[in-house]
């Protein structure tokens, strides 16, 4: 009865991870799909020459950020609509702007900044800005985001 009882809790132990992974490896699969779709989009637009790096970034409306380089050697970041209409991509050269250090030092400035979260640079109705978000010196969730062009704030939400 007991060698029953090991064998049920470790069969019932292993079946929960089995799913667990199969969820999370499933739930990941639209995101790396449209990132490989905006990445091609990125390199048949001739917008890049050769793609670095893409994340997902939704604001107010979603954007594929795909991170490259042109065909010059330029460095930029492209935003590519979830939707991939072509005619919607927007792009900035990274040397015409912030970087991701001095946002994060801009946001350290802010003083009650205990962990930051993530960063992420998107587009929005001003143009590319830097997403902040981070928690801070009471655990209350912070977003801040910040402009690309120039490091000045755009938009805060605090404490949530």
């Amino acid at each position: 009865m007991k060698n029953w009882l090991i064998f049920i809790s470790v069969f019932i132990v292993s079946l929960s991870l089995v799913i667990s992974i199969l969820v999370l490896w499933r739930a990941e699969t639209p995101f790396n799909s449209i990132e490989e779709q905006a990445e091609q989009l990125a390199l048949d637009a001739k917008a890049l020459a050769s793609v670095s790096e893409s994340y997902t970034y939704n604001g107010k409306s979603s954007y594929v950020t795909v991170f490259g380089v042109d065909e010059y050697g330029d460095q930029k970041a492209v935003f590519v609509p979830t939707n991939l209409e072509e005619d919607s991509i927007q792009e900035v050269f990274l040397e015409d702007g912030i970087t991701e250090k001095e946002a994060l030092s801009v946001l350290k400035n802010e003083g009650n900044v205990q962990k930051v979260l993530h960063i992420k640079l998107g587009y929005e109705e001003p143009g590319a800005v830097w997403e902040a978000t981070y928690l801070n010196d009471q655990d209350k969730l912070n977003y801040v985001y910040i402009l690309f062009e120039n490091g000045e704030w755009w938009k805060r939400i605090k404490n949530l």
